[in-house]
């Protein structure tokens, strides 16, 4: 018999609505106290924001089977959402109320194979640059020991929100 897993989500429009009417950091610690839904993602993945400051967001998962690809390890694109989540949220901690960003391009190195043995694994995302339309944040994926597993570069474009409608 195959195994299974289950999960459920809220709708995502009410996380969009949150977003664009807080500033970033008020945003990120409201979800982080589960006081707003998460993201339909960090159930699907299984993954949780475990800290946020101005220009810092960190991310963990423990990896499991269903997160394995054919050759019986963690699957990049999972190391790539870890890495992804934590580059952009560290730029969305430093916006203020009316702005958003979208990532541009992200470039991820994979340094070492992970496992369900290799145990709980946490993404690092710090703001290295800011300007007034763009962002350059990095996250290091780093096992218990902080064994650097994976890095990763990301640009952010930054703009305002639109105007609410209604």
């Amino acid at each position: 018999m195959g195994r299974t897993r289950t999960y459920q989500w809220e709708d995502p429009a009410i996380l969009a609505e949150a977003a664009g009417r807080m500033a970033g950091i008020d945003f990120l610690r409201e979800l982080k106290a589960g006081r707003l839904p998460g993201p339909p993602i960090n159930y699907s993945i299984d993954f949780t924001l475990d800290e946020v400051e101005s220009g810092r967001a960190v991310f963990s998962l423990t990896p499991g089977e269903e997160h394995y690809n054919p050759i019986g390890s963690v699957h990049g694109g999972i190391f790539a959402t870890l890495l992804d989540s934590a580059a952009g949220c560290a730029v969305q901690s430093t916006l203020p109320k009316g702005m958003a960003y979208t990532s541009l391009d992200l470039t991820v190195k994979f340094l070492r194979r992970i496992t369900v043995d290799t145990g709980t694994v946490r993404a690092i995302g710090t703001v290295l640059s800011q300007g007034r339309q763009t962002a350059l944040a990095q996250a290091q994926l780093v096992d218990a020991s902080d064994r650097l597993l994976a890095h990763a570069t990301s640009s952010c474009m930054l703009f305002p929100v639109p105007p609410a409608q209604g």
